[in-house]
């Protein structure tokens, strides 16, 4: 049975502004406001790393958690075949940037969904941002190796990485971040196995891991699922 996947084209709402981390077409991040002081949501999308997946498909997302309080920013990075090192460079400028392009002082989430979550958990394991309250990781690429060996989306680790192994890209071999690490993956997930979150899990158990039984791969990001919630419990509990 195939994923729905009608939330990466559904309609949403424009985010209230647009901001900038660099001069690169793809160094901008998406900023919904909220009405609520709350701390921010940094999200940071999937797309297998490939050039036709940009941040656009997360505006159901962005819409609907600013609509519940939470102002939020997502990311858009780099996506270049064989270069993993652009798309991990923007992440990194983008997160050193926050404090100049928005208030920060009630801290922040960072959420990353499929290959976004490989780029979350590299974030918090390498850079330990300050004011990061935690990170939420939906249905993450979590184990580059494994997700190697399985071919996910016709062999899109090697396109990422540019053949080889990159285990200084890899969180289940990156030592355990200093924030909370929340883990959220569908039991019915195709396109990113549950089986690469419980690696992960494995190598660094102090994360903590919720396994959504029927929910799918884009259940987690679509506010139009049964399964939504899972994502702004966890939020709550990280924010407050």
């Amino acid at each position: 049975m195939s994923e729905d996947r009608s939330v990466l084209t559904r309609a949403a709402r424009e985010p209230d502004e647009e901001l900038r981390y660099g001069d690169h077409a793809d160094q901008v991040i998406d900023y919904w406001h909220a009405k609520e002081y709350r701390p921010l949501v940094v999200f940071v999308h999937g797309g297998f790393w490939r050039p036709e997946y940009d941040r656009k498909h997360a505006r159901p997302l962005g819409e609907a958690l600013s609509d519940l309080g939470w102002p939020v920013l997502s990311l858009e990075y780099r996506r270049e075949p064989g270069d993993p090192d652009a798309s991990t460079s923007d992440v990194r400028t983008a997160i050193e940037s926050l404090p100049d392009l928005v208030d920060v002082h009630a801290g922040y989430v960072l959420v990353g969904h499929s290959a976004g979550g490989q780029l979350a958990l590299w974030a918090a394991s390498t850079l330990n941002p300050v004011r990061l309250r935690g990170v939420v990781a939906l249905a993450p690429v979590a184990d580059l190796v494994m997700a190697d060996r399985l071919g996910l989306d016709k062999g899109a680790v090697q396109d990422f990485i540019g053949d080889g192994v990159r285990n200084d890209l890899d969180p289940v071999h990156l030592p355990a971040a200093i924030a909370p690490i929340s883990i959220i993956h569908g039991a019915a997930d195709t396109r990113v196995p549950l089986t690469i979150t419980e690696s992960y899990f494995t190598a660094h158990p102090t994360a903590r891991l919720n396994r959504v039984e029927g929910a799918d791969h884009y259940d987690l990001i679509d506010p139009e699922s049964p399964h939504w919630h899972e994502l702004t419990t966890e939020l709550t509990r990280l924010t407050g």
